[in-house]
């Protein structure tokens, strides 16, 4: 028996959901590098720092008798899990920004192995317009959300001015109730507390029955973000990336008195009316929704894998995540006068959204339908959430300074999410000043050019309308 509980750890409901017969999501890392990657020691870096990280890393999902699925520690191959791609010598930049875009989309498609450890690293060591290589991780979402599996790489990694100091991040303020109250002032902070219960307790009924609803029964309209074709996961995906100033952003938050978070959603969701609106004019006021996912962690930064895997940490390893449903505000002919709106509004209903026990009520029901139907229902169940609606904005926060993996400065930093059954998916990642956005998109279907041009011509609007300049 002690050798079995060794072995064997159980696998996350979460990790459950997202790896099964219906749903299988992967997460494609990618590290631009400022130097050429002939040199990179990838198989000493992987068995000595990266795979004692985590025993996940060294183990694959298997079934019990009773079908509860865990993790059970194997053998690693890591010839087996590391791909170097080769292609012509001596091609211009765009070539090779074109096969980097073509591998990527390729990787999105095929499946990891069940028979090892969920997880490869690709060596792309050919110079882009970005950077002189590019080292892919690919890594089954069951492995852990990207907050954990953020933390595991950044374990692998050291800040390039000097190793010994650890890397740091931008501080996030606590909105909380609790974190309120302790700072209040007794009496007052608690009748200020308890004034907000009747709407707080509206807001949980309308987010909850609305996000049920969406899940299950209405479906977004088919739109030029939205093809509506099942088994869409399964077709090619075009992917590329845009990016922006986050000191610019910052003052665009200042300004506007919301979140960076806020800011940037705003962006997302306008460029995607925009790019609606310019496919097809009737698209202009569809109900279309945008899945915004919120991670469920008391976050204060980055925590060590060691504390992560601690028995009740408040930042656990794993998949603690969940989704909220964030309409896309519809566009008039005034609002692109007024484009703040797209700002305002997402703000408003993420705010409301956090502050509701809409989202910890959907995990309760998702536990019950697990428990009663299965992981496989559980499942169909998310994937339905997700093709239901048109987009996903998912969001990390990245190191503030440079960092070197084996003696080679990490340039960039960005990721996308595969396997989701949506035309249109976008990620959010910053790095040392800057936010990168991953636009994943279903190829013949949207163009990743105009959509890229869109989101930047929302961001140049909501920057003149915030008077930024």
């Amino acid at each position: 028996m002690e050798l079995e509980e060794e072995m064997f750890e159980p696998v996350s409901p979460m990790g459950q959901y997202i790896n099964s017969s219906v749903l299988s999501l992967t997460i494609l890392g990618v590290l631009e590098s400022e130097i050429p990657l002939h040199d990179l020691q990838i198989f000493s870096l992987l068995r000595d720092v990266f795979l004692p990280v985590n025993s996940r890393f060294s183990s694959i999902m298997v079934g019990d008798k009773n079908g509860v699925k865990k993790w059970k520690k194997v053998q690693v191959n890591l010839k087996e899990h590391v791909n170097v791609p080769i292609f012509p010598d001596g091609m211009s930049l765009d070539y090779y920004d074109h096969c980097l875009s073509n591998y990527l989309s390729k990787l999105g498609m095929d499946p990891l192995p069940q028979n090892r450890p969920p997880w490869e690293v690709h060596i792309f060591k050919y110079p882009t317009s970005d950077a002189a290589g590019a080292i892919i991780f690919k890594l089954h979402h069951a492995l852990g959300d990207g907050y954990s599996l953020m933390g595991a790489l950044l374990s692998c990694l050291k800040r390039t001015d000097n190793p010994h100091i650890p890397l740091t991040f931008p501080s996030r303020q606590s909105g909380s109730s609790s974190s309120k109250l302790s700072k209040g002032s007794g009496v007052s902070s608690i009748l200020k507390l308890l004034s907000g219960v009747p709407s707080s307790f509206a807001n949980t009924v309308m987010d909850f029955g609305s996000g049920l609803l969406k899940s299950s029964i209405i479906k977004d309209v088919e739109s030029p973000i939205r093809s509506g074709r099942e088994g869409v996961e399964f077709q090619p995906f075009t992917m590329t990336t845009i990016e922006f100033s986050l000191d610019h952003i910052k003052k665009i938050k200042k300004t506007l008195n919301v979140t960076i978070n806020d800011v940037i959603a705003g962006v997302i969701l306008l460029g995607s009316r925009l790019y609606m609106e310019g496919e097809n004019k009737n698209s202009s006021n569809f109900n279309s929704n945008a899945l915004v996912l919120l991670n469920t962690r008391n976050l204060d930064g980055y925590k060590s894998v060691d504390e992560m895997v601690k028995p009740k940490t408040t930042t656990p390893w794993g998949n603690n995540f969940a989704f909220l449903h964030v309409p896309i505000p519809k566009l008039i002919t005034s609002d692109l006068s007024d484009p703040l709106k797209f700002v305002y509004e997402t703000q408003s209903t993420i705010k409301r959204g956090r502050s509701s026990a809409g989202v910890w009520l959907t995990s309760v029901m998702l536990e019950h339908l697990r428990k009663f139907k299965g992981p496989e229902v559980t499942s169909k169940f998310i994937r339905n959430t997700l093709i239901n609606s048109s987009i996903t904005i998912t969001n990390l926060v990245g190191p503030q300074e440079k960092m070197s993996l084996s003696d080679h400065p990490v340039k960039g930093l960005y990721f996308f999410v595969v396997g989701s059954p949506q035309s249109a998916q976008v990620t959010v990642m910053s790095y040392v000043g800057m936010l990168r956005l991953g636009i994943e998109v279903e190829k013949n279907f949207i163009n990743e050019y105009k959509f890229k041009s869109c989101i930047a011509n929302a961001f140049n609007m909501i920057s003149e309308a915030a008077a930024v300049p």
